[in-house]
């Protein structure tokens, strides 16, 4: 239970970095890499510097801010696609990383591991964390005029900006959420698993699609669902962990996470164009 409730967790996080930013329309393909630099500049910050966890957290998180600024910016003010923006970025990132570490791990303090080790009634307490922040955003998108302005610039930007919503500011916003997001998965799987290593986020793409689309996430903007985001980390965490228990060959395994992946997008494509003929009727 502590095990797979931190897994269905830390899917969660990294869906929820990815889904602000689906859901304005646009995506984040430097959702790990940014995680990665984070990770790395969360070891040194430990290991080089010597600082404790009030100072390291922070700056860590600050620099998932920052990053997430610098694609908002450049999408929002050079009017740059969100995938060529992350896309470039995730390279510059993952260069970055490599290059400053070499390759090898940090050690992190032995008691930082605290909230990622330790449990609660046999739950994670990053489990208890993450559910905080996902009833947070769940109510910003149901009750806050941001998160309205957010479905309202996913759904139809122009529309949008007609009303008098400043659509380049709600995207640049959801990006800076986005990098704050991946940074703060990359300080909680620190947590987790004890050290820092650099290639942390090399797998976390494919769940941050997977678990989004699967939990109704429209991927052409304007669509989030908190509770099925949840359904969907639980959901891809266990078939994870059903597809290594049967000992699946684990390339055979990415395929059935995409074709899953797809399955969800085609579901997804069908319920619109349903949406649409009614609306028609």
């Amino acid at each position: 239970m502590f095990i797979i409730s931190r897994q269905i967790a830390f899917s969660i996080l990294i869906a929820l970095s990815q889904a602000v930013c689906l859901v304005v329309g646009g995506m984040n393909l430097s959702v790990g890499a940014i995680g990665s630099m984070a990770t790395v500049i969360l070891g040194l910050c430990f290991q080089n510097l010597g600082w404790n966890a009030w100072l390291a957290v922070p700056v860590t998180l600050l620099f998932g801010v920052v990053s997430g600024a610098i694609n908002g910016l450049i999408i929002t003010r050079l009017k740059i696609n969100s995938f060529i923006v992350t896309l470039s970025m995730t390279f510059v990132y993952m260069g970055l990383r490599s290059g400053i570490s070499g390759g090898s791990p940090y050690t992190i303090p032995p008691d930082f591991g605290f909230i990622g080790q330790n449990a609660v009634f046999g739950v994670s307490w990053v489990f208890v964390l993450v559910c905080l922040i996902l009833v947070a955003t769940g109510y910003m998108f149901s009750y806050t005029v941001f998160g309205r302005q957010m479905l309202a610039t996913g759904g139809n930007e122009h529309a949008a900006r007609l009303c008098g919503i400043a659509t380049d500011g709600i995207v640049f916003r959801a990006h800076i959420i986005s990098g704050f997001l991946a940074a703060l998965a990359a300080v909680l799987w620190a947590s987790m698993v004890g050290s820092c290593a650099p290639e942390t986020g090399d797998s976390w793409l494919i769940g941050s699609f997977a678990v989004s689309i699967i939990g109704g996430t429209g991927l052409m903007g304007g669509v989030i669902s908190c509770t099925g985001i949840f359904l969907g980390g639980a959901i891809f965490v266990l078939i994870s962990y059903g597809l290594i228990e049967i000992k699946a060959n684990p390339y055979f395994a990415n395929s059935f996470l995409g074709g899953l992946i797809l399955l969800a997008i085609v579901l997804d494509r069908v319920r619109e164009v349903l949406g649409e003929r009614k609306r028609k009727v």
